[in-house]
């Protein structure tokens, strides 16, 4: 026969289980190893600077190492699809982007995960507007001379890109068909051929992401004609906006967020939301951010939800309208 105190020590432990089963009792736990973030790309871009500066800063917080970690292959997929097999586990999260989440679906016929449904969104961490810019030598030094000089001459200007289907690829093509101009695609095999293609003078245009963007400008590399935000940047505060300059409502900006596998329990993505807006808040993290021309953009799980499922559509006719395909 079991005697009061016993019976009670078994109703307590049997709460706990049913509490650890439901994700109730992970917030004090978690993270209770070393936590990852998977960055989909080679060392050096955006993605992979996000991913180490906010994995110091998370190391930080919770005292438990976290480390960024580089999968690259594929335009991102090979990162993607390794976070997704990671079912549950909140010690795998992946640094996504435009790329990954919006335009490759459209690219890539047989995806081995789907952007939504083998995926926990958590936040979008950054708004990354592109920049239209020119080589010195092109005559022209504002959107509507742009256009103007285009329609003048069409197929005579040329355009660079990191390849067919990539984001400056669409941004251009999205260009083209808003501006009514004829502008002939030179791709390249990735963001650092298709930005020297147009400081040697191999193009007089290209579409590039605002921190790769900003130093060729600033260095005089390169004219910066318009940003492809609502909003002009810090960075360049004096280069008006394509929306305002010469093409209303054109709006093309890339992002990059942070999610983990599909079936994280909401207490962990809350804990693990609430530590980065903490982050993303600091003066330092901000100054950082905004110096690179990357703006920062912290989202509830929600709203960062409804942003991919409507840039999934966007970019999807975008692609239909390129026609780009799977090189």
């Amino acid at each position: 026969m079991l005697n009061e105190t016993t019976i009670r020590s078994l109703v307590r432990i049997a709460l706990l289980a049913v509490l650890c089963l439901h994700g109730l009792a992970w917030p004090q736990a978690f993270p209770t190893r070393t936590v990852r973030i998977v960055i989909p790309f080679p060392p050096g871009g955006t993605s992979d600077i996000l991913a180490r500066t906010l994995a110091q800063k998370l190391t930080e917080a919770w005292g438990q190492q976290v480390i960024a970690e580089n999968r690259p292959g594929a335009a991102g997929n090979v990162a993607c699809e390794f976070v997704a097999k990671q079912k549950g586990d909140p010690h795998t999260l992946l640094i996504n982007t435009v790329g990954t989440h919006a335009i490759n679906p459209a690219i890539y016929p047989n995806l081995p995960f789907d952007p939504l449904r083998d995926f926990t969104l958590i936040t979008n961490l950054v708004n990354l507007p592109s920049l239209l810019i020119v080589h010195p030598s092109v005559q022209a030094t504002n959107a509507q001379e742009l256009i103007a000089l285009a329609k003048g001459k069409p197929g005579a200007l040329q355009y660079s890109s990191a390849g067919s289907g990539s984001q400056p690829h669409l941004t251009a093509e999205m260009f083209k068909s808003r501006a009514g101009v004829d502008l002939l695609h030179v791709p390249y095999k990735g963001a650092g051929p298709q930005l020297l293609a147009l400081i040697s003078g191999e193009v007089g245009v290209t579409f590039a992401t605002a921190p790769a963007a900003v130093p060729l400008v600033k260095n005089k590399q390169a004219r910066a004609i318009a940003v492809t935000s609502a909003e002009r940047v810090g960075a360049l505060p004096d280069v008006p906006t394509l929306n305002e300059a010469a093409l209303p409502g054109y709006v093309a900006v890339g992002w990059n967020g942070l999610v983990g596998p599909a079936g994280i329990p909401k207490p962990i993505v809350d804990k693990i939301h609430d530590a980065v807006s903490k982050i993303y808040a600091m003066p330092d993290m901000r100054e950082r951010l905004i110096g690179l021309a990357a703006e920062p953009a912290i989202s509830t799980p929600e709203e960062f939800t409804a942003l991919v499922k409507s840039e999934l559509g966007k970019w999807a006719q975008a692609v239909k309208d390129s026609g780009a395909k799977l090189e």
